[in-house]
């Protein structure tokens, strides 16, 4: 239960942080694409900065979730972050909210439910054995290469998507690594965590996930980026929570049900991204005035 709700408020926290970090990549112009000048831009940006602070409260609530729970259940609950961000900034900014944002809340929790109930992942290690992380970090270094060098070949929404992509893939790494760091932590104490490289390659990957996403949401559009971050962060956690640390999913004809929710989830999340709360431009209800 632990992991649950802190998993929650992490998906709370990051939610709403996309939100604020699309309004500020939309005033970047096109020249900083895949420059460290792209960050400096946004540093200026108060709503940027905003989002950042709601980046670090999720980390530390994300830390606490994967310490206590399997990655396999902990990534996948953050597929709620974008409808309970569109629904706080609905209620925040005093703006109706569409009813195309409500039909996407109940694809992606019922895909989410759907999900977690077919799939049952439990069970694993709390920490990597012996050399497995070699061939994993291999594998996903080559993964990230094709990707951003796939999205450098093309512009608009395809380059936004392919880093979206290629974020979700860091943030899965990131989680990976943090769980293996604090499993370290609970196996030995503070010391061992201090001397793992696990820790600071979680900082490394992270850096380099959120500079992808920054990329990412200054390329395209939020349809284009959410579903491939939403998705990719969840399946690819899922793939790390099986192969490093021996996690397990139901499969045979569960794959079915599994399958379904996914495609909720993924259709939830584009009718989500199209929302107007979702890019930030929805302007509150003037109200009336009367003279007397």
């Amino acid at each position: 239960m632990i992991s649950v709700l802190f998993a929650i408020l992490t998906a709370l926290s990051n939610g709403a942080a996309s939100v604020l970090q699309r309004r500020a990549a939309l005033a970047v112009p096109d020249t900083k694409a895949m420059r460290l000048s792209l960050i400096g831009h946004l540093l200026r940006q108060k709503v940027w900065l905003a989002g950042i602070g709601l980046v670090i409260v999720a980390a530390v609530c994300q830390a606490v979730a994967l310490a206590t729970g399997p990655i396999a259940v902990v990534q996948p609950i953050f597929v709620i972050e974008l409808p309970a961000a569109l629904l706080l900034a609905g209620i925040v900014m005093r703006v109706r909210v569409p009813g195309g944002v409500w039909y996407g809340v109940a694809a992606v929790t019922v895909g989410l439910a759907l999900g977690m109930t077919s799939a049952a992942p439990g069970g694993g290690s709390t920490s990597v054995q012996g050399a497995v992380w070699v061939p994993a970090l291999i594998l996903t270094g080559i993964f990230e290469a094709a990707l951003i060098t796939g999205a450098m070949k093309t512009r608009g929404n395809p380059r936004a998507a392919l880093l979206g992509l290629a974020a979700a893939c860091g943030y899965s790494l990131t989680a990976a690594l943090m769980k293996d760091a604090m499993g370290r932590l609970g196996d030995d104490g503070v010391t061992a965590l201090m001397t793992s490289w696990q820790l600071y390659a979680t900082a490394a990957a992270g850096v380099g996930a959120l500079f992808l996403l920054q990329n990412a949401l200054q390329a395209g559009t939020l349809v284009a980026v959410q579903p491939m971050l939403t998705l990719g962060d969840a399946l690819i956690s899922v793939l790390y929570g099986v192969t490093l640390f021996g996690e397990e999913l139901r499969t045979g004809w569960w794959l079915l049900p599994e399958l379904v929710a996914i495609a909720l989830i993924a259709l939830g999340c584009i009718e989500l991204s199209r929302s107007p709360l979702a890019s930030g431009n929805a302007v509150p209800p003037r109200r009336s005035t009367r003279v007397t």
